[in-house]
């Protein structure tokens, strides 16, 4: 299995990127390649979902592998996991990526390669690059080191700065079908096709989503709880419980979610160097193995943000089929197993509120973005789910 296989529909940017990658080691490309293999600045973007971070990392294997991203050997299952030492990824465990990250990255950018010819930066969530710090990764982008490679990942063009998206070869990505995420999921998981289509279809072709609807029955459970807190807010009364029950929720999902990559990532990386669970860690391996623990606990800070962030997208599927229900559109439900509820619900309210509704979702998302404590933007949102309330109607 190759460093691609596991990139759900996403096929136009699989060809371009292993042409380059196949120029790496020499291979024959088709016409057009020679136009992009001397890039080494790239922007994989694409909407939430599409696996912008799990293309680019792809990538980063495909270049570090000595024949192009067979998947198989440790320099691609490292590079896989973030353990590669020509590889550095950035995540932003905050709000906004500092300054101090992007110098440090800078300045690794000009060493030289560990093991191979080439070192990579991967640079996820690049739209969270105050200006400032954009012109700090600007000057390494402008004249890079031949041996250094650029990835960035980002919704879209426009999230970045001119002047870096001019000197970026950009990649973009598409929403995989239902159909593609259906696929992997039965040929991935072994998930019934009925379980796998379902799984699809509520996580909205979110690869990631829908993997974990797929396998952890906890996961499913949480989201019909948090669907049924949205549609049972009867009143303000029931606000405040409300939005602590979506934030326990949350925090029950983040550390789920955490604890379980965590594991399965480091017994991964103690495979690939040799060591059996529960040996003490060679002096020469522990500077590696710190520095996966350190992006752990990096990542553990996120888990919270991203568990809140998987609610209030559930949340838009859910005022989605309220609008359409409420509309008469006759278009399939993302939530059919609600649509009892939901019916019921829109019984009460004008498109206008729902549309409120809508925008106050949005509100919230960009409310916790913004550090207000996520309790009160969910309580915010709730309150305004309450009959309408603050629509402008």
């Amino acid at each position: 299995m190759t460093v691609w296989e596991g990139l759900v529909g996403q096929h136009s940017a699989v060809d371009l990127l292993r042409r380059i990658a196949d120029e790496r080691v020499g291979a024959r490309s088709e016409e057009g390649a020679a136009q992009t293999r001397l890039a080494q600045a790239w922007l994989m973007t694409g909407p939430a979902g599409s696996g912008r971070s799990n293309v680019a990392r792809a990538f980063a294997a495909a270049l570090l592998c000595p024949t192009g991203g067979c998947g198989a050997c440790s320099s691609c299952r490292m590079a896989l996991l973030g353990s590669h030492p020509d590889l550095r990824v950035l995540r932003a465990d905050k709000v906004i990526i500092g300054i101090d990250e992007v110098r440090e990255l800078v300045a690794a950018s000009y060493m030289s390669p560990s093991v191979g010819p080439l070192r990579v930066q991967i640079i996820e969530d690049a739209d969270r690059m105050p200006e400032r710090t954009s012109n700090v990764l600007l000057k390494a982008i402008e004249e890079p080191p031949e041996t250094t490679v650029w990835i960035l990942c980002a919704p879209s063009e426009a999230d970045m700065l001119p002047t870096i998206r001019s000197r970026v070869h950009t990649v973009r990505l598409v929403t995989p079908s239902l159909d593609d995420v259906a696929t992997y999921l039965e040929t991935t998981e072994g998930v019934d096709p009925a379980r796998a289509e379902a799984c699809a279809r509520l996580a909205q072709s979110h690869v990631g989503m829908a993997r974990r609807l797929a396998v952890d029955e906890s996961a499913r459970v949480r989201r019909e709880t948090s669907i049924r807190i949205l549609l049972g807010i009867l009143s303000a009364g029931f606000v405040a419980k409300g939005a602590a029950d979506v934030l326990a929720l949350a925090q029950e999902d983040a550390q789920s979610s955490a604890q379980h990559d965590a594991d399965a990532e480091k017994a991964e990386l103690m495979r690939q160097l040799g060591l059996p669970p529960g040996e003490p860690v060679p002096a020469q391996y522990r500077a590696q193995l710190r520095a996966f623990e350190e992006d752990a606990k990096k990542r553990d800070k996120r888990s919270l943000l991203d568990g809140i962030d998987r609610i209030l997208t559930d949340y838009e599927s859910v005022v989605r089929d309220a609008l359409l229900t409420c509309l008469g559109a006759g278009q399939a439900l993302i939530n059919s197993e609600h649509a009892r509820e939901i019916q019921s619900w829109v019984s009460t309210r004008k498109p206008a509120e729902i549309v409120a509704l809508m925008d106050a979702i949005a509100e919230a998302r960009k409310r916790i973005r913004g550090n207000v404590p996520p309790l009160l933007a969910v309580e915010a949102l709730l309150t305004v789910a309450v009959d309408g309330k603050g629509a402008n109607a």
